[in-house]
């Protein structure tokens, strides 16, 4: 998953403040209006670079937990603002997925009972940050939820636009995320179907999407499940091909998703080590992907790290 492709403006954080002050003086309907400004202000399209582009993830992760409560402050006010929907539930699996799943991951053995907390807590966060961007799909489309769990969701999906497309992205990555971690509960298990649904009709309407994006899930969709469920090697090669064709081999992130999803299962140690040394060599000269790519390479450095511990055989040097 990329974080950089929906962190949001931190500096509008003060226009919100100053909007629930608002409600202390003001009448029902002015502060409508004054919430709505501020959710406006905070939630609006731009390519602002004051997460994405910084260097320092630790002061990027403390600072979200606030910036999330902050719009489900306002989102409570304003359940049916698009807007905040979409942010609230977008930065939560973000959240959940890059300071909460990744660091339990780097955890030694000896911290297992740490570890296994922590997972319990991204599944939790993906699934809450899941329930508002389902809440905004149910507002467009309604009966979305129920269609989709009976796997007669396509004539509702048809009428998606590519206005849609990042609601129907991060609802599908929020519940093959929360899957990932508990892939034996029943529950989540029979989602899987709808993620890929609501994934398939995000890649028909806009399959550029972030900039590879979409590729980058097809990654790990296809090159972690069984055949079973949909997973298939070699369309995950070749979402792996379009990821780094889109990305303009600016972004890491493909590079490790295939290493997790098909080297180390396969126990291909030559294709897992030329993959995460391409991801190390990926440069952080993009202020729009720096922050992702800190990340990513964060991660190719732990799994190198510990490779002793992901492959039965390892060749010489």
């Amino acid at each position: 998953m990329a974080p950089e492709k929906c962190f949001f403006f931190l500096r509008q954080a003060l226009r919100l403040a100053l909007g629930l002050l608002v409600l202390g003086t003001s009448s029902c309907s002015v502060n409508r209006i004054a919430l709505s400004m501020t959710a406006d202000a905070m939630t609006g399209v731009g390519r602002s670079t004051v997460f994405t582009g910084d260097d320092d993830p630790e002061l990027v992760g403390d600072s979200l937990p606030l910036l999330i409560k902050m719009f489900e402050t306002l989102q409570e006010q304003l359940p049916d603002h698009a807007g905040l929907n979409l942010q609230t539930g977008s930065l939560t699996v973000m959240y959940a997925n890059a300071f909460v799943q990744t660091p339990a991951e780097f955890l030694p053995p000896q911290q297992a009972e740490r570890k296994k907390q922590q997972l319990e807590r991204a599944k939790k966060l993906y699934l809450r940050g899941e329930r508002f961007l389902m809440k905004e799909l149910e507002l467009k489309f309604p009966g979305l939820r129920k269609a989709l769990a009976a796997d007669s969701a396509a004539p509702l999906l048809a009428k998606a636009t590519k206005a849609d497309v990042p609601f129907l992205y991060w609802e599908s990555a929020a519940i093959m995320s929360a899957f990932a971690l508990a892939p034996l509960d029943v529950g989540l298990s029979v989602r899987v179907k709808e993620a890929r649904a609501l994934m398939a009709r995000a890649y028909a309407l806009d399959p550029d999407f972030g900039g590879g994006t979409l590729d980058e899930f097809y990654i790990s969709f296809y090159g972690s499940l069984p055949a079973g469920m949909g997973g298939n090697k070699a369309l995950a090669k070749e979402a792996f091909e379009r990821a780094l064709r889109k990305g303009g081999g600016k972004t890491a992130g493909p590079y490790v998703a295939y290493a997790l999803a098909v080297s180390i299962p396969n126990q291909d140690y030559a294709e897992f080590k030329s993959l995460l040394d391409a991801a190390l060599a990926v440069g952080l000269d993009s202020p729009f992907n720096r922050l992702a790519n800190i990340l990513a390479q964060r991660k190719a450095a732990w799994l190198i790290a510990h490779q002793d511990d992901l492959f039965v055989d390892i060749p010489s040097p």
